[in-house]
């Protein structure tokens, strides 16, 4: 990946780097332990030794269902939140995520059609519908690119308008796809575009690691450059940045961070547009400190958001999908953001 000039904010220092993103590991664990250890049922902690899941059934619960759980959600929240970042840093626009731009909906239309046309089973796994949600985030991220150049040149506005229409197409075809399917696949593949994690294997987990870790930190490289573009496409390319390099490098390890992400779990929202906000708020806007900071937060988000879900199940007698609780939490507070920004804008 090229090099390019470290702009932006020079108030980040390796003391606070390194002291915010251990805060943020330390609350990473923290969620984990808590989703592996909580659950319905609750957990017998004086049973869990030997941790041996063949002869032990509260070790079997502790390390084949729960812990591959919260592991699972704790990488499509890292994916989500800071592809969230780049877009928004591409874009500037704080509206800017994988849901609302039409890619988390490529990505679930290149799934389903794959499950409608070729078959198989969604089994959380990456054999079938990890290809084609990909290639359907590639293409959904291409077309709006495209479709949203005015004069030459990205028109935010234009980009999250052919976001928007493109993902009730996508949602009009999928619904065709559904009507013509048995009804058990239909309620499959529904249950799956509502946002829902399952219990993944270790072997997909390391498959999907291998790819989403390497592509968060080939967004990180990008950081400096992300800066670069805060003062608009000419002022970067001044700085001696590339933009029309960087975007491309941006757009393809976003779509294939939202397309792995959408296989394994669905179309989960508000991850890529809260948690960028929140960590902005703490943290300001240097994403050489930020789009770290935000992967870390998202994984621990989409976590505690998966442990809610679970134990809901106490209650309601049914486990909602987690794309429902994070639509729960991240709705309220995403008005309540606008709401301030509104107040400042008015103050100003």
């Amino acid at each position: 990946m090229p090099t390019a000039p470290v702009t932006g904010p020079r108030s980040l220092t390796a003391r606070r780097f390194l002291l915010v993103n251990a805060c943020l590991l330390l609350l990473l664990v923290a969620s984990l332990a808590a989703g592996a250890l909580l659950g319905p049922g609750g957990t017998d902690f004086g049973r869990l030794l030997p941790l041996d899941p063949d002869t032990n059934s509260a070790a079997a619960t502790l390390l084949l269902y729960r812990l591959p759980r919260a592991l699972l959600a704790a990488l499509v929240g890292m994916a989500l939140a800071a592809v969230g970042v780049a877009f928004q840093a591409l874009l500037r626009n704080p509206l800017a995520d994988p849901f609302i731009m039409g890619v988390s909906g490529g990505a679930a239309l290149g799934g389903t059609l794959a499950l409608a046309l070729l078959g198989g089973s969604l089994g959380f796994g990456l054999a079938l519908e990890g290809p084609a949600a990909f290639l359907g985030a590639l293409l959904a991220t291409l077309l709006v690119y495209w479709m949203g150049r005015v004069a030459g040149r990205v028109d935010t506005t234009t980009v999250l308008l052919v976001g928007v229409v493109f993902n009730a197409f996508a949602s009009a075809v999928i619904m065709f796809l559904e009507s013509t399917l048995a009804a058990t696949k239909t309620q499959e593949i529904l249950v799956w575009l509502m946002g829902c994690l399952g219990y993944p294997e270790y072997a997909t987990l390391a498959a999907l690691g291998a790819v989403t870790l390497p592509g968060v930190l080939g967004l990180w490289a990008l950081s400096a450059r992300m800066n670069a573009l805060a003062l608009g496409e000419q002022g970067a390319s001044h700085l001696g940045v590339d933009v029309e390099r960087t975007k491309r490098w941006v757009f393809g390890l976003a779509s294939l961070l939202v397309g792995l992400a959408v296989a394994v779990s669905g179309m989960i929202g508000f991850v890529g547009l809260i948690v960028p906000h929140l960590c902005r708020l703490v943290l300001g806007p240097d994403h050489r400190l930020l789009l770290p900071a935000a992967a870390l937060a998202g994984a621990s988000f989409l976590v505690l958001a998966d442990l809610i879900a679970r134990l809901l199940f106490v209650w309601l007698g049914s486990e909602p999908p987690v794309g429902a609780v994070t639509a729960f939490l991240g709705g309220p507070f995403f008005l309540l953001l606008l709401r301030r920004r509104a107040g400042q804008v008015g103050s100003n």
